[in-house]
């Protein structure tokens, strides 16, 4: 098959960002789709015995904005574990339904419900054909599920997917140690910074909490959270 000139120039090396990216177990989803939805962050926190799950709230279709109020993060069940994904919002329901179901099947096991979930994505032929990636915790760990049958815990207290996961990981990583930050506030700066720096993330944040505070229900910046 004949390349026109436009192809051979374009090179085939990965891109730096992508290896980094790969190297250090951070998720590319949707990253360069100009076709589909693409573009979220997900940015989950441990430190100081709490556990902080943060999303945006954008939705992008190539070029356009489509909504600004997504929500992206939710507990799952009665279990108390959180869960925020990147990909279609559609495959990560019917993730969390499986997750669910895992969790039931081996309550307060997050690793090995997580493991079987991860096994039956990469094998059952239905489940193959969902897109998306998934960051789940409870208030011992948190771990990263993908399509590949990964289930990866960070050997840190912070774990990021999506298009901005890179800069939200790293601010994360370098305000981890800071005196007098909680986990909350440095999830929340975090995001602000993959915010300013990624077009397919925005600041209409959800949080979700382990412990949560007595009283409290997931909060969502902006207008209420809605189903993307």
């Amino acid at each position: 098959m004949r390349l026109g000139l436009a192809e051979k120039l374009v090179p085939t090396r990965p891109h730096s960002a992508t290896v980094f990216q790969n190297a250090f177990g951070l998720s590319t989803y949707a990253r360069g789709n100009p076709d589909g939805y693409c573009g979220t962050t997900i940015l989950c926190v441990q430190k100081g015995g709490e556990t902080v799950l943060i999303g945006d709230g954008q939705v992008t279709a190539g070029h356009e904005v489509i909504k600004h109020h997504v929500r992206k993060v939710r507990r799952i069940g009665e279990s108390g574990v959180i869960g925020g994904f990147a990909g279609s919002t559609a495959d990560a329901l019917t993730l969390y339904e499986r997750l669910e179901n895992k969790l039931e099947e081996y309550p307060g096991q997050l690793r090995r419900a997580s493991v079987e979930l991860a096994k039956a994505w990469r094998t059952e032929k239905y489940l193959r054909r969902l897109d998306a990636v998934m960051i789940v915790a409870d208030k011992d760990c948190m771990l990263e599920i993908t399509g590949n049958g990964d289930v990866i815990e960070p050997d840190h207290g912070v774990l990021a997917v999506g298009s901005g996961g890179t800069y939200a990981f790293a601010a994360a990583r370098a305000l981890l140690d800071v005196e007098g930050l909680t986990a909350d506030d440095i999830a929340r700066k975090a995001m602000e910074i993959a915010a300013d720096i990624c077009i397919y993330t925005n600041d209409k944040f959800t949080v979700e909490r382990l412990p949560q505070p007595e009283g409290e229900e997931e909060d969502s910046g902006g207008e209420g959270p809605q189903e993307g």
